[in-house]
């Protein structure tokens, strides 16, 4: 400890110096002098076990995204409106209004550690689910703000969440392994060395609360998602994308250009089995998990596969490939298929969508949609 007291002072003088824009050495200092057991005894915050509530108070961070508007309505079905707050540094959309979604919003950096702080002790937050993240091919444009969003982003919501006994929630990825993982399948346990930034702040994720369970006792749980196709929302930056792309090109247009190769296999899973998948492990009894990350599965298909089976409904789709490098690069060395043999036996995860299923709800969902909005 007089180490680190020595470091924070060095710090504190350099950040002090006239003329130093040491912005970053100011977050240093914060992490250096506090940890989540260093709270006296008497001090004043705010938090509530599960057996003094009926249901779970849920913040919902990066919570306007497709996963984010998608678990808040789960959620609110299943605890109330007013027990799940969406939080977002957006505005939120009007369509968000519009849908059954209405319930509580706050606006939230998490890169601003005293806002988020307060926003969990004021509304009394039980559950913290993380989604804020920049995704893979948006994150190898711009490492620097990945970096800071993926990594000191979760460092705040790590600190805030063992400090107020939260039970903690942060989505992991197929982009946590690497060309050196192996890949059909990949299990829970094996080597990870990612190439993209996504993929290493998300082994980075992983480590860091698995630590904080050890070393804090903070309830952290967390799921490595497959690709996830969803109706709702348009394709944001990710490199499994083209699965989603497609079911709006061919009703749209007719017309569909793909940026992976035909034969690019990739795990996948739809949007309403990730959710459910998310709900069921942040429900299942502590003594039931012997581990805090899991992978989970559904399906597994090469972008020829899909085409094939959009075709059997819309004959007439064309589709040309234009193979993105850095794109395909991601997806090569992206694991073919999940291993969730373990998600299965102990908390007893089940998919529910299938190839066929996948492809006619997303075409009845699409199609309904542009139906309705020609004749508005």
């Amino acid at each position: 400890m007089p180490v680190f007291r020595a470091l924070a002072r060095a710090a504190q003088q350099t950040v002090l110096t006239p003329g130093c824009g040491c912005r970053p050495l100011a977050l240093a200092v914060r992490h250096i002098s506090f940890s989540p057991r260093q709270v006296t005894s008497d001090a004043s915050f705010h938090s509530v076990s599960f057996s003094e509530t009926d249901h779970p108070k849920v913040l919902i961070t990066g919570g306007l995204g497709q996963l984010g508007v998608g678990l808040a309505k789960l959620l609110r079905k299943r605890f109330g409106k007013n027990n799940v707050i969406l939080s977002d540094i957006r505005k939120p959309p009007s369509h968000v209004f519009h849908s059954g979604m209405t319930g509580p919003f706050i606006y939230s950096d998490i890169l601003d550690y005293k806002n988020l702080r307060e926003i969990v002790v004021n509304n009394r937050i039980t559950w913290l689910v993380h989604y804020s993240a920049l995704l893979s091919a948006v994150g190898e444009a711009n490492v620097s703000l990945a970096r800071a969003v993926n990594i000191t982003g979760l460092h705040n919501i790590l600190d805030i969440a063992a400090e107020h006994g939260l039970r903690l929630f942060v989505p992991s990825t197929i982009g946590a392994f690497g060309p050196t993982s192996p890949r059909n399948p990949t299990p829970d346990l094996c080597v990870q060395r990612p190439r993209t930034i996504y993929g290493v702040s998300k082994v980075h994720a992983e480590l860091m609360g698995e630590y904080y369970h050890h070393k804090y006792g903070l309830d952290f749980r967390c799921l490595r998602y497959p690709g996830i196709i969803s109706a709702d929302s348009q394709p944001g930056g990710g490199t499994t994308d083209y699965a989603v792309a497609i079911f709006h090109d061919a009703v749209k247009t007719g017309k569909f250009e793909c940026n992976l190769k035909p034969d690019t296999r990739l795990p996948m899973m739809y949007i309403d089995d990730c959710l459910r998948a998310t709900l069921e492990v942040m429900e299942s009894p502590a003594e039931q998990l012997s581990m805090r990350t899991y992978n989970i599965n559904a399906m597994s298909f090469t972008p020829e596969e899909l085409v094939a089976e959009v075709q059997k409904q819309l004959p007439d789709l064309q589709v040309t490939y234009n193979i993105d490098p850095v794109r395909q690069a991601i997806a090569d060395s992206w694991p073919m298929n999940f291993d969730d043999e373990n998600a299965r036996r102990e908390w007893g995860w089940k998919h529910e969508y299938d190839l066929p299923e996948l492809v006619t709800t997303m075409l009845n969902s699409i199609g309904a949609d542009s139906r309705i909005a020609s004749a508005n």
